[in-house]
């Protein structure tokens, strides 16, 4: 277990990010992302004494209901889901400053409403007229809210000498690199792109952060992050449960899209980028564009090659029967729609040349797990390697995204005795043990940083584009060299035989995580 010497409370850390005084508008205030993590977050930020100490939240949502109406069922969201527990006092000292309206987003009476109850709790709570917007709404409804919030005067220009105005975009941006172009241009026409904050909850997360940490804060692993020490990176992303109520979404989404498009394309930025010159937020952004610029295309018959798709089947889990993708409600009985991706990706650049990076995610796998392995060269096969029939395994290093997060790092150690043994170990590190206490959520730190103007973690325009051109060619090969009937996995099983030989033909194997 790692040792931590200088301790920073979390609640330091935060106030060091210097959020400035603000109200927090979220549209689609009524829905399931707003109890389940924004305003849980929101929350957690007041017990960490990391909110500005001047503060609004307004829930703008489609239900007709009261403020009060509105607190009683955020109440229950807080019980389920905050890392905090429930502080009756706090929670009191949280609702004052907690209001609701009810409208349509493409309603212009709606704007006007929320511009005047914006002037009336800004006035009341000597608040600066500071402004974030948060789009937790469908792509649809972007258009009609941007439009809404400037034909209102909502929107301030962007320049030091007027209240700020800030927008969040919830994923997904887009089902292609066109649609993602056609949103973007939507946002533009009201908010400059300094404005925007794309935000992808992954990058959020403890140990994400904590990778360009690992990397260029510690002389041991810089030197050999390339080809020459470095065999292949694993992504793993999975999920336990199947499509659930989420079916008719990702009947049009699928794996590719809802997972690999963003959350582990954002992952694999991270480890491949080159280290950055300063760690202001276009310097870190564009490092990690570069990762994007330089994936080699899978377009065309390619995609035989390097992807692998398939579908859940039946299976007992836990002695309950759960059906396969194509008998779930809401799905296609022929649906050619992938609960499950592997990808062979390669970074075409001098530090990566040669080097496999392997994804996968999947609905209906045997756990929920989030991980990055890097798995570096095989030692030559002399002195203790020399067993040709019983090789070492190579050193790794694996950093745990979800659902405990922390890292771990395989190395080959002598067993205790007069014999000279040797076994590997993991050298383990977890942030609740070595902190005492959970990693805050990510929403938590992604709300404080749109509050701070710090824009390093989120996705810019030309990275989303990128990203979806990437993307768009696997997408357009599966549609020219598609197939009637998709492979499939059992449910709870890590996936199918041909993900296994998608990696097996080089003699690596899937980690389990």
């Amino acid at each position: 277990m790692a040792e931590i010497q200088g301790k920073v409370s979390v609640s330091e850390a935060k106030r060091n990010l210097r959020a400035q005084p603000c109200t927090l508008v979220i549209f689609g205030g009524s829905g399931d992302l707003a109890s389940r993590k924004l305003i849980p977050a929101v929350y957690n930020l007041l017990l960490d004494g990391a909110l500005p100490p001047d503060y609004a939240v307004i829930g703008v949502g489609r239900h007709q209901m009261s403020d009060t109406e509105f607190h009683a069922s955020l109440r229950e969201g807080i019980v389920k889901h905050s890392r905090q527990p429930l502080r009756e006092d706090r929670w009191k000292e949280f609702t004052s400053r907690l209001f609701y309206l009810a409208g349509e987003f493409d309603d212009a009476g709606t704007f006007q409403e929320l511009k005047a109850r914006l002037e009336k709790i800004e006035r009341q709570l000597i608040l600066p007229g500071h402004r974030i917007f948060y789009l937790a709404i469908p792509p649809t409804s972007i258009a009609s809210t941007s439009q809404g919030l400037h034909q209102a005067g909502l929107v301030q220009p962007a320049n030091n000498s007027a209240p700020f105005s800030r927008v969040i975009v919830e994923k997904p941006i887009g089902r292609d690199l066109a649609s993602a172009q056609q949103i973007n241009s939507t946002l533009s026409k009201v908010f400059d792109e300094s404005q925007i904050f794309r935000i992808d909850h992954y990058l959020g997360k403890e140990t994400v952060q904590n990778l360009l940490v690992l990397r260029f804060a510690n002389g041991i692993f810089e030197p050999l992050w390339n080809h020459k020490y470095i065999d292949h990176v694993q992504i793993t992303v999975c999920e336990e449960e199947g499509v659930g109520t989420r079916a008719a979404y990702y009947e049009e989404a699928g794996a590719l899209r809802d997972m690999v498009q963003n959350h582990i394309l954002q992952l694999l930025c991270l480890v491949a980028m080159e280290p950055p010159w300063s760690l202001d937020p276009d310097v870190v952004r564009n490092t990690r564009l570069e990762v994007l610029r330089s994936l080699r295309p899978i377009t065309g018959a390619d995609v035989n090659t390097y992807t692998v798709r398939a579908q859940y089947s039946p299976a007992v889990i836990k002695g309950v029967e759960v059906p396969g993708y194509r008998r779930e409600q809401r799905v296609r009985p022929d649906s050619t729609t992938e609960t499950f991706v592997a990808l062979k990706v390669f970074v075409d650049n001098w530090r990566w040349a040669g080097v496999p990076f392997y994804l996968r995610t999947g609905k209906r796998m045997p756990k929920r797990t989030t991980e990055i392995a890097v798995q570096f060269r095989h030692i030559p096969q002399i002195l203790f390697n020399a067993d040709l029939a019983s090789p070492l395994e190579p050193n790794l290093l694996a950093l745990r995204i979800q659902p405990e997060e922390g890292f771990s790092f395989r190395i080959i150690s002598k067993l205790p005795g007069s014999k000279v043994q040797i076994h590997p170990v993991n050298m383990d590190f977890q942030y609740g043990t070595a902190y005492g206490a959970a990693s805050p959520e990510a929403y938590e730190r992604l709300l404080l940083d749109v509050m701070a103007g710090d824009a390093t973690l989120f996705m810019r325009r030309d990275a989303v584009e990128a990203s979806w051109e990437w993307v768009t060619g696997i997408l357009e090969g599966w549609q020219k060299h598609g197939t009637k009937w998709l492979p499939e996995y059992s449910a709870g099983s890590w996936g199918p035989v041909e993900a296994d030989r998608l990696i097996e033909e080089e003699q690596r194997r899937w980690r389990m995580p």
